[in-house]
């Protein structure tokens, strides 16, 4: 029998998980003045104001930010579409969503195993028998990889440091050469369903999963099962396109001079293709709040599979993750959530599962990718759990 856990995590402890990916800010225990059991307020709109007053600054260039309560939304944004024209962020803009990706992923596999076309406890080497190699001895179900306890290594990618990927960001690296040099490398040395690794390559294979079992492509099917669904308009897949269509604001990486000084580089064009159904949505807040409440009223994945997205696997010591979200409980309220970054981006959405508190913001981070403080980001979740 499976079991949900439900570990009580730190406030400190962050929500982003993987080796690279965005840090998100942890969520804030409000002060114990505060009541929580029957809040009927509305947003903290002078806090949530405040946390992207002044932008541009050295922390981000732009941001957008949806918050949902009982007593009412907020909607606010700040900043510029790019430091040449000076022009106000658009707060319609389109952004990279990085590994939020991975939530439309989760819920196309769902939605599949509710169709019976998928079977969950399925080992993955038989929906792929041309990927794994005979070093794969132990038996990887789908969920193992939903879930991130497959024990698949990580696959090639364009480098490890900003100045390495960015010469190479009009390359494309397809997601078939990530799967293909990641099962090369053999399994790692634990069994299946025994630990937890956030790593991008999980969802990859999923990505290939879903276009084997449907013999569609991979966005036309998340496209029809989940972005429909939820109406989420303004979303895509760009493939192998460096650009961002439609609205957006620019996004910057601060690189720094070898005098010490920190020069920003735009980083707003860049092929995608390898992050693929692991990172490489392009959305809005508007529709990242939508499939937010949309998944979590269970108008997307129907039950029971809708619980996997809820469930972190029994008997993996501090398991957080679950199918395509992330688990964190504070001062007794338990958030469903996930983080995405990419260059330029750093986006978030999350909240309970009664959909009582939500939060989407995109903020055009200057260190997106970075592992440090991120101010800007901060504030907006101590502003929005207010």
């Amino acid at each position: 029998m499976r079991a949900r856990t439900h570990s009580v995590l730190a406030a400190s402890v962050v929500l982003a998980l993987a080796a690279g990916s965005l840090a998100a800010p942890a969520f804030a225990a409000p002060p114990a003045t505060a009541s929580r059991s029957a809040d009927q307020r509305g947003p903290a709109e002078e806090a949530l104001r405040a946390a992207i007053a002044g932008l541009p600054n050295q922390y981000a260039t732009a941001a957008l930010v949806r918050v949902g309560t009982p007593g009412g939304d907020w909607h606010g944004s700040a900043g510029v579409r790019d430091l040449a024209s000076g022009r106000p962020a658009h707060p319609d803009a389109r952004f990279r969503a990085g590994s939020i990706t991975k939530v439309v992923t989760a819920a196309t596999v769902l939605r599949l195993a509710a169709q019976d076309e998928i079977d969950l406890d399925a080992p993955v080497q038989g929906y792929l028998p041309d990927l794994f190699t005979p070093d794969f001895e132990q038996p990887i179900s789908v969920r193992h990889l939903l879930n991130h306890t497959s024990g698949i290594k990580p696959g090639d990618s364009f480098g490890d440091d900003f100045a390495e990927v960015y010469a190479h960001r009009y390359e494309t690296l397809t997601p078939q050469q990530v799967a293909a040099s990641a099962i090369a490398e053999g399994p790692e040395d634990f069994v299946p369903g025994k630990r937890q690794q956030y790593l991008n390559i999980n969802y990859t294979i999923l990505g290939l999963l879903i276009e084997k079992v449907t013999g569609r492509s991979y966005a036309s099917e998340a496209t029809r099962l989940v972005l429909r669904p939820a109406g989420m308009h303004h979303t895509y897949f760009p493939g192998t396109d460096p650009r961002i269509r439609g609205p957006h604001s620019r996004g910057y990486q601060a690189v720094e001079r070898p005098d010490g000084t920190t020069r920003l580089v735009d980083v707003t064009e860049w092929n995608q293709a390898d992050r693929w159904a692991a990172g490489d949505m392009i959305s809005t807040t508007a529709d990242l709040e939508k499939l937010l409440t949309k998944l979590f009223r269970g108008r997307i994945v129907p039950q029971p599979e809708l619980e996997e997205m809820f469930t972190t696997p029994a008997g993996v010591t501090g398991a957080t993750l679950s199918a395509g979200l992330e688990y964190q409980e504070v001062d007794g309220q338990v958030f469903w959530s996930k983080s995405g970054s990419r260059y330029g981006y750093s986006t978030f959405i999350g909240g309970t599962r009664d959909l009582r508190r939500t939060l989407v913001y995109s903020v055009n981070s200057t260190d997106a990718k970075g592992e440090g403080h991120k101010p800007v980001a901060e504030a907006i979740v101590a502003a929005a759990v207010r």
